[in-house]
């Protein structure tokens, strides 16, 4: 669990202008993920294509732009700090259940994007004993926490990775999974973010994306931090992600995982 001195750290840095347009964490979606700087990030090689993107007024919560139909949310402040690492998390949410479900094996090499505090990072990393986790935020205060909890005592085969808000930072290829939780959707360039992530995974590999269900108003988070099964495998199919399945197993989200799809054989010359 974090510390109270740490969370105190994170708000002394600004580090959880939470939830921004990247990697985020937010009380009303609990994305996992830290804030981002717009401009003037060191993301400038990577270059917006705006043709994916358009703009209109925005509605409550959002930001006036929009991807695939889908308007993408505003991000949240600091004061999610404390909800990433809340006591009743586990209970309310079955992060139990979401690590234990995930495809894994002992040697994997997961990636999990908007790390935030760690939450799931050092969960996953107990799971992997001989592989490791790849921590990515977009703060580097974030990810001072991770490295301060990794030197008082938590999993070592966690890296952490400095992204932004149009690249994970990610070597290419280095990935059998890669997971988002409550953090895709608040993603200020949703088509970037994810042909980045689409490079960074192996042949074959896997990305899970944990979202709360837009199709249940039941749900008490605000519509626009909630997506549709449906949205969610339009906007990856439109990455080349092939959608495997949907399980509903946790309390309000969706657990959907897709596959990279595996490079296809170059037929040579027919013989005789």
């Amino acid at each position: 669990m974090l510390m109270k001195a740490e969370i105190k750290k994170v708000i002394k840095f600004g580090a959880l202008s939470m939830i921004l347009g990247g990697l985020s964490t937010s009380t009303c979606g609990s994305s996992e993920s830290a804030a981002g700087l717009e401009s003037g990030d060191t993301a400038a090689a990577v270059v917006t294509r705006p043709e994916y993107y358009q703009f209109r007024n925005a509605s409550r919560g959002g930001t006036g732009k929009f991807y695939m139909g889908r308007e993408i949310s505003r991000v949240m402040g600091y004061q999610g700090a404390s909800w990433l690492e809340r006591p009743d998390r586990e209970r309310e949410q079955r992060t139990d259940l979401l690590i234990e479900n995930l495809p894994l094996e002992a040697d994997s090499v997961v990636a999990d994007i908007g790390a935030g505090t760690g939450y799931f990072s050092f969960g996953i990393a107990k799971r992997i004993p001989k592989g490791r986790v790849l921590a990515v935020d977009i703060q580097p205060q974030m990810l001072a926490i991770i490295e301060d909890r990794k030197a008082s005592g938590a999993p070592s085969n966690v890296e952490t990775i400095l992204g932004n808000e149009r690249d994970t930072g990610l070597p290419e290829g280095v990935a059998d999974l890669i997971l988002l939780v409550d953090a895709y959707h608040e993603f200020s360039h949703p088509r970037e973010m994810g042909e980045a992530m689409v490079r960074a995974l192996k042949p074959g590999g896997r990305m899970v994306l944990i979202e709360y269900r837009g199709e249940d108003p039941s749900i008490p988070i605000k519509p626009l931090h909630k997506m549709t099964e449906k949205q969610v495998i339009a906007e990856m199919r439109a990455l080349g992600l092939e959608w495997e399945r949907t399980e509903d197993f946790l309390p309000q989200q969706h657990f959907l995982v897709f596959r990279h799809p595996p490079a296809q054989p170059i037929n040579g010359p027919a013989r005789d």
